[in-house]
């Protein structure tokens, strides 16, 4: 595969990355955005558009492979298309939380605890915008970037904590809370485990550029500072 034939490949890769992307954003607000709203019409359609993403995935994934076969390549172009294969995987996962969501929304019919609901709400928002800037890190191999955004999961992280905290207090204060609180929790779960997988997306960020992969990507002398 001649140098041009390639470019043009990750090119067309970066793109069908940033749909996927794309995809996965819009699920991750729509899903926390309905539960805020008692909206079970935006939740089904949240959760039947997984199988939009499931497929996006593994087209993207195929492609992927097809360069990989067809060109074997090496250094930079070989980490980068690695990466992306597990991106697309990291990707289809954080749309899974998406459709969980969607289904806790569908099974409970309505959580009306506005406080609550508030704060998945806000950590959903944060986890997409997360996400949107660890893609947008990982097509420029912005490594610099990469790492900001891994250390902004310590946000999503302290407002799980805190909004765990408070839903013992809830039940406490009256056990007829028990379900709510239970689901509320599914609901924080989901969307800490979707901040994890931005921090993932984002070592891959810093695999391309430095051939390094976790704890020794933070400390190799081919970081940019």
């Amino acid at each position: 595969m001649p140098r041009k034939t390639l470019d043009q490949q990750l090119q067309i890769i970066r793109d069908e990355l940033l749909i996927l992307s794309s995809m996965v954003e819009t699920a991750l607000v729509e899903s926390v955005s309905a539960l805020k709203d008692h909206d079970m019409e935006r939740s089904q359609i949240v959760h039947d558009n997984d199988l939009k993403i499931n497929r996006k995935r593994f087209d993207l994934e195929g492609r992927i492979i097809v360069v990989i076969a067809a060109e074997a390549p090496v250094l930079h172009d070989l980490r980068f298309l690695a990466s992306a294969m597990n991106i697309c995987t990291e990707l289809e996962r954080i749309g899974d939380y998406a459709k969980t969501i969607a289904r806790i929304n569908l099974m409970s019919e309505g959580i009306s605890v506005p406080r609550f609901l508030g704060i998945t709400y806000e950590m959903g928002i944060k986890a997409s915008d997360m996400l949107h800037r660890a893609m947008t890190a990982f097509i420029h191999t912005n490594s610099p970037s990469a790492v900001r955004i891994i250390s902004d999961d310590d946000i999503i992280d302290n407002m799980y904590n805190g909004l765990y905290a408070e839903l013992m207090d809830f039940v406490i204060h009256g056990a007829h809370n028990m379900e709510r609180a239970n689901y509320l929790l599914w609901v924080a779960h989901n969307l800490e485990r979707a901040g994890d997988r931005v921090t993932n997306i984002c070592e891959r960020t810093i695999y391309v550029e430095t051939g390094e992969l976790g704890d020794a990507a933070f400390v190799s002398p081919r970081l940019p500072k």
